[in-house]
């Protein structure tokens, strides 16, 4: 029998150190949505809060014995975790193969920077900044997952509809807020997400940048959701009236808890009157037409209280120096074309956004690495 030669890539010029370091980029590219999933499927499968009560390190043994899978699944638990390690979720000290048993990866799993964003509150999450567990799962449903998958067939296709304006139209027949009006759990899971992350943001804010709220008395936090935000104010400046306006569909669920108003409405309509108005994460949602006529809300509603007042925009301002948060800053843009009809700005389109709604001076400091606070004046 003739023996088969096997020529190795490296005997070949062609295959020189780029082109194998462009290959393997090529396949973690290719095979990247596997990381959202696996991020999910860890928090659902409570690992991050598994590995924190072993006092944040956890073996696999530990681990399969903690997470409550089926008999019949935690043969496979070792290759999940083996590939959270891999992608950086968790750290793996000491990795050794189980000959008795293929492809368990043993070791001491930990906790990294990373996964500890993802340990629950109630059990000690990240120094009371609060575990961003259920943001990670508004944005990795169903719904988006399925939008984003239609996001070729999209570019492609004529709208012979202008209301056809989204892949997430496209793959649902609606907006995200139609959704979140006919799915109830939709609703809950995305204000939870919303609200988790609200937390981190504003908690970091109000200790680092606290005087952007010093000479207002009262403030209407726009699209605020379940008050996340609004409560956080009210709290840390007891002397500033706090008022949630938001959708029937959010407002309807939430139990009032005295902290905090709550005013069902649309932001395109009216605003209640107020020294400032909080827009977190609203205007990306919106093409520049509708940001306008939001910001021009804004403006009746700052000007019919007293003069003075302000917007405070807490948003992208897309062009961070850093390869990481510029990269998380267009991938929300990216985001944003998928869901919504809006876009993640650079200083100059949230500069025109400003002046075509009649504000005539602002003001901007970066927060948490990749976010923007804007002061809005008229």
């Amino acid at each position: 029998m003739e023996k088969i030669q096997l020529t190795t890539p490296m005997a070949d010029s062609s295959f020189n150190s780029e082109f194998l370091q462009a290959h393997a980029e090529l396949w973690n590219l290719t095979f990247s949505y596997l990381k959202a999933m696996a991020l999910e499927c860890a928090i659902k499968l409570g690992i991050p809060n598994a590995i924190h009560r072993c006092g944040g390190s956890a073996s696999l043994s530990e681990l399969v014995i903690s997470i409550p899978v089926p008999e019949t699944r935690k043969p496979h638990l070792p290759r999940l975790m083996r590939f959270l390690a891999a992608v950086g979720v968790f750290s793996l000290d000491n990795p050794t193969i189980d000959e008795e048993v293929t492809e368990k990866c043993m070791g001491i799993y930990r906790l990294t920077p990373l996964s500890r964003l993802l340990v629950d509150d109630s059990i000690g999450g990240i120094g009371g900044h609060g575990s961003l567990s259920l943001f990670v799962l508004s944005q990795t449903t169903k719904y988006h997952v399925s939008a984003a998958m239609n996001l070729s067939d999209w570019f492609m296709t004529e709208d012979k509809e202008v209301a056809i304006e989204m892949p997430f139209r496209a793959a649902h027949g609606t907006d995200l807020w139609g959704v979140m009006s006919r799915d109830a759990n939709m609703n809950e899971v995305f204000n939870a997400g919303m609200g988790s992350d609200s937390r981190l943001a504003i908690n970091f804010i109000i200790s680092k940048c606290g005087e952007v709220f010093e000479g207002i008395s009262s403030l209407v936090d726009v699209g605020g959701g379940t008050g996340t935000t609004a409560r956080a104010i009210a709290k840390a400046f007891p002397h500033i009236k706090c008022l949630v306006l938001d959708l029937p569909n959010v407002i309807d669920t939430i139990t009032v808890d005295g902290i905090v108003e709550y005013i069902a409405g649309d932001m395109m309509e009216q605003i209640p009157p107020t020294d400032a108005v909080l827009l977190k994460y609203i205007l990306h949602d919106w093409n520049d037409e509708d940001c306008v006529k939001i910001l021009k809300q804004c403006r009746n509603a700052i000007h019919a209280q007293k003069p003075g007042g302000k917007v405070i925009i807490i948003d992208i301002v897309v062009g961070s120096p850093s390869k990481d948060m510029f990269e998380a800053q267009v991938s929300f843009d990216l985001l944003m074309m998928v869901i919504t009809s809006g876009k993640e700005r650079d200083q100059h389109e949230w500069h025109k956004i400003f002046m075509d709604a009649g504000f005539s001076n602002y003001k901007t400091r970066p927060v948490l690495g990749f976010l923007t606070i804007i002061e809005l004046y008229p």
